[in-house]
């Protein structure tokens, strides 16, 4: 009877380990190509490689490779984040282009569209589809597709997935951000149209309320699309949209580069330049030297972003005071139509995962989970933004997190100075509201380190201007948002400089105005007629 029973329990447990394995073949067969099969609560370790920022400051004792983020995606996750290398944020695009170029990448990374592409060309990055499908939350799933899904759909080739793009609202236009103290002392009234922005220009240079003896009237740098100190917000007010595709009336869609209005729009800059409006050494000098003359009361006018403010405030708050008083205005016009500010697609960079990632779904659970505590914050996962002590120090700790796909809608500018005015914190849903009203009303209670933040959230701020710019339909969105095409691929760079060559010459009166004509003539032949035929050919796919 006893050795029945043995035998018995032997032929239960073969049958139970058979079962066990063709059970393991199952899952590990229903695995994504490329997705091990891994042990219940494995540390899935992957390699990223990082840029340095400015505006990030760590906590003692913390640097790229040590932190409370990567600790606590550890923690929480399951994964563990290791960098490659880390380099600093002017010499990191230089960098991975030879990463990329020696096929020698970490596991996941950023690049932006042109770079997409030549990986994809290269078979260099994984497929995502099925990771995706199988590894993303229904929640990042609705999250990543809250525009309509024109962001993932920019990621995706031959429906194939072939990144995760770096999601974001798209409506952050370019506002014009003036010196309001300087405007009172003077007796000049707020700009509405661009020739009273001129008129202010010309007496901000002429009339030196700085005291510095060395003024100017328009902060410029040398990269033309920078967010603050650059060009772009200037040319909108003249119908001009630079590096943008529009549409041109006839179902076609043309490069903003070399239309009419842009070469109004350089006109009346080599006309200012003419009257000293502009720093003669704008064209070597990057944002942080261009905005010297800001810091140091030589210029109150630039074009920038909403978030302006938060480089604005190296110069306007010191030794604890306000010592710069400056308000924001919707672009000015040129003319009787209304100026409209330039956007893009909204994704900022995308993440690819290398084929030779040995677990890409770990990528997949660092989106997942950013989506949900960037979204839902509570106390425990403060971390993720502020650091171990979970307390706002405007250091942009939040850096630190490898992907971060942003919220591609948000009402911040409908709620946030509502809130602020009536210090109402009842009608504020999201995180960002949360974060947002907490800083805007350390301003209000006296913490001027705050005044950055109270410029663009609070009642008169850089967001109360969006509302009525979507209501007047006063954006004019890019209508490529492809991958680039082969001739740009080829000879977009070209072009480019080309164009940057061109304009600074002509900005600065080195040429004449009519060389923008010679400019278009150019481009046309190097490759611009066949990159438009390209364009068109995806628009007549794609509108």
């Amino acid at each position: 009877m006893k050795r029945k029973q043995k035998i018995s329990l032997v032929v239960a447990l073969i049958i139970s380990l058979v079962a066990a394995t063709a059970c393991g073949k199952q899952e590990e067969a229903q695995k994504p190509e490329g997705v091990p099969a891994t042990e219940a609560n494995a540390v899935l370790e992957v390699s990223t490689v990082r840029a340095s920022d400015p505006y990030l400051k760590f906590d003692e004792g913390e640097d790229f490779d040590n932190n409370s983020v990567y600790d606590a995606y550890e923690k929480d996750t399951g994964v563990r984040i290791t960098n490659k290398w880390i380099a600093d944020g002017s010499q990191f695009p230089e960098k991975l282009k030879m990463a990329i170029a020696s096929n020698d990448i970490p596991d996941f990374f950023p690049v932006e569209a042109a770079q997409l592409q030549q990986l994809i060309e290269a078979d260099m990055i994984m497929d995502l589809t099925s990771v995706y499908e199988e590894f993303a939350t229904p929640e990042t799933k609705k999250f990543m597709k809250m525009d309509g899904g024109l962001q993932m759909k920019s990621a995706t080739f031959d429906d194939k997935l072939m990144a995760i793009p770096q999601t974001g609202n798209p409506y952050t236009g370019q506002f014009v951000w003036v010196r309001t103290d300087w405007l009172k002392q003077l007796n000049l009234p707020e700009p509405n149209t661009m020739q009273d922005l001129m008129t202010i220009m010309e007496a901000f240079a002429t009339k030196d309320p700085g005291g510095t003896g060395k003024s100017y009237g328009l902060a410029l740098n040398k990269t033309f699309n920078d967010g603050a100190t650059g060009l772009v917000g200037f040319l909108n007010g003249y119908h001009a949209y630079l590096e943008q595709w529009i549409d041109d009336g006839t179902g076609q869609i043309v490069s903003g580069d070399i239309q009419p209005q842009m070469k109004d729009a350089l006109k009346a800059l080599q006309d200012m330049f003419k009257k000293g409006l502009i720093d003669p050494e704008f064209a070597v000098k990057d944002t942080q030297k261009a905005s010297e003359l800001i810091f140091g009361d030589s210029i109150g006018v630039l074009y920038g972003a909403e978030w302006t403010p938060a480089h604005l405030v190296q110069g306007a708050v010191k030794d604890g005071k306000a010592v710069q008083e400056w308000g924001v205005y919707r672009l000015p016009s040129a003319d009787d139509k209304p100026a409209k500010s330039q956007i893009g697609l909204g994704a900022i960079n995308y993440y690819v995962v290398s084929k030779k990632a040995k677990h890409p779904e770990a990528v997949i659970k660092l989106l997942n989970h950013w989506i949900v505590v960037d979204n839902n914050q509570t106390e425990e996962n403060k971390v993720y933004e502020f650091g171990k002590d979970r307390v706002e120090k405007s250091s942009n700790y939040w850096l630190l997190n490898p992907l971060t796909p942003h919220n591609q809608t948000n009402d911040n500018g409908e709620v946030l100075p509502k809130a602020i005015q009536n210090k109402d914190a009842s009608i504020l849903t999201t995180k960002e509201h949360r974060t947002r009203y907490g800083r805007a009303m350390k301003y209000v209670e006296g913490d001027i380190s705050m005044w950055w933040e109270y410029l663009i959230s609070g009642p008169n701020g850089s967001l109360s201007l969006v509302p009525k710019m979507k209501q007047d339909n006063l954006f004019e969105q890019t209508k490529f948002y492809g991958a680039p095409t082969p001739t740009m691929v080829e000879k977009g760079a070209i072009l480019n400089k080309k164009r940057d060559e061109v304009f600074v010459k002509i900005i600065m009166n080195q040429v004449p105005i009519e060389q923008f004509d010679q400019f278009v003539a150019d481009w046309k032949k190097l490759g611009g007629d066949q990159i438009t035929a390209e364009v068109n050919e995806w628009y007549a796919k794609n509108k």
